[in-house]
């Protein structure tokens, strides 16, 4: 009977613990403890421009490069990263209005003397990093740090640009200026070339571009 009475004592001692005595916790989804990454929205061709503009001795052209595909990575209202695919195979000349010779320099542009359409009809971007920077007279509030593959020769470049995210569209506009001779494409280069005379052309080209991205609803 003492035996039997120490049990129902013991029993009841444990029942009376405290209730704030914590139980097990449930394990946190690994989403819910990670930070959320970027997400991707895709680049709208139809909405977005490219310039190009080259300049030589006796003057200058200019023109356009489609833009074929693309994705830009947003952090909440930051553009954090981003690739981008040019059609250089699609070049246009703007400036030269004679129908012949529009068709004689775009080929040659597209030849080996130049961009090697053929062997490589396409451009890549891939931006590594982006700064952000204060914002000066042209609107430009950011560093963009990428590397710029022209012919499969892959070269970083830096440039300053104004980028922004709003309601589930990002944007990015600016100026980029490009050593040609970098990719290989020294055709009237005065640094490769002697007594060129006018016929030298500048290494360097500049690309303007207004990029516009809208949110994926796949991320």
């Amino acid at each position: 009977m003492k035996k039997l009475f120490l049990s129902l004592l013991a029993a009841s001692a444990l029942l009376s613990l405290p209730s704030f005595i914590a139980s097990p916790a449930h394990p946190t989804t690994a989403a819910a403890v990670r930070k959320a990454g970027p997400e991707t929205y895709a680049v709208q061709p139809q909405l977005s421009t490219l310039g190009w503009v080259a300049k030589k001795v006796t003057g200058q052209h200019n023109g356009t490069v489609p833009l074929k595909d693309g994705s830009v990575q947003v952090k909440g209202n930051q553009i954090v990263g981003g690739s981008f695919t040019f059609d250089v195979a699609g070049l246009k000349i703007l400036d030269v209005t004679n129908e012949g010779m529009n068709a004689r320099l775009t080929t040659h542009l597209k030849g080996d003397d130049f961009f090697s359409t053929e062997k490589n009809p396409t451009a890549t971007f891939v931006i590594t990093s982006i700064k952000n920077i204060k914002a000066d007279a042209q609107g430009n509030n950011a560093e963009v740090t990428g590397d710029l593959t022209i012919k499969g020769i892959t070269k970083p470049l830096t440039f300053p640009a104004k980028v922004g995210v709003k309601d589930g569209v990002a944007a990015a506009s600016g100026v980029a200026t490009i050593d040609r001779t970098k990719y290989d494409i020294k055709f009237r280069s005065a640094a490769f070339f002697s007594d060129l005379g006018d016929k030298a052309i500048e290494d360097t080209f500049t690309l303007n571009f207004n990029v516009v991205a809208k949110k994926d609803a796949r991320s």
